[in-house]
């Protein structure tokens, strides 16, 4: 077998080049926070970047490709610390897995706000992300989310019964089975039913925290709260 060629390292023109889009999403996320994604301007990050407007299209084309960038660096940069706090954790310990992520998912939002919103909250007029660039980066915490939950399964740490009640519907039956087939599960569809009511429970909680709708004097014991909402989800999902 031929020996695979070395990449070669990038010339100072790539360099300087990927330094300047890094500059530009770093000042992004900076106007992201101050004026929210409404009003992000090419124009202003130009202007603190210290170029024309002429020059800053040479790299980020417009306001939407500028929306792009900021959506795959959160994406990132939160897929990155969950997978930090989730690997810190025995790969045993499927409970212990699933607190470190929503933790650090909860951290994270509470520490990016304006990017949590970006990802999370309102669409942002006249703006579709595209799905080849963000679809990746943006299913990062559910894949390991949805790992943590299989995980459990297969190792027999997960409590998959349920009552005779609940009966899953044929057409939803059917949209559980594609996501196994898909992402290679073992679980049944009771155990992906409740993963899915875990998931969106998780970022409801964080995104009532992050957007202010317990109101201000509601609940001052914040981190308490969050942590009895993941001990009741833990249950939900069987670990």
């Amino acid at each position: 077998m031929p020996p695979t060629a070395e990449a070669k390292p990038p010339t100072p023109r790539e360099r300087a080049r990927a330094q300047t889009i890094a500059d530009i999403v770093r000042l992004g996320r900076e106007h992201l926070a101050v004026h929210g994604a409404a009003a992000l301007s090419l124009r202003a990050v130009a202007r603190d970047l210290g170029v024309v407007s002429s020059a800053v299209y040479r790299y980020v084309e417009n306001r939407d490709e500028l929306l792009t960038l900021l959506l795959i660096d959160a994406y990132n940069e939160l897929g990155d610390e969950v997978d930090g706090a989730v690997d810190a954790v025995d790969g045993q310990d499927f409970a212990g897995q699933f607190r470190a992520l929503g933790n650090a998912v909860r951290n994270w939002a509470l520490r990016e706000p304006a990017s949590y919103a970006l990802l999370f909250g309102s669409p942002v007029p006249g703006y579709q992300a595209p799905g080849e660039r963000t679809t990746g980066p943006g299913t990062r915490v559910i894949v390991r989310l949805v790992g943590i939950f299989d995980g459990a399964y297969r190792a027999g740490a997960m409590d998959a019964e349920v009552g005779p009640d609940v009966v899953i519907p044929p057409k939803l039956a059917g949209d559980l089975a594609s996501i196994r087939a898909e992402m290679g599960l073992a679980a049944p569809d009771a155990s992906l039913a409740r993963g899915v009511l875990v998931w969106t429970s998780l970022f409801g909680a964080v995104s009532f925290e992050v957007f202010g709708q317990y109101g201000a004097d509601t609940f001052a014991a914040r981190e308490e709260l969050f942590g009895h909402q993941l001990s009741v989800l833990q249950k939900v999902a069987g670990l």
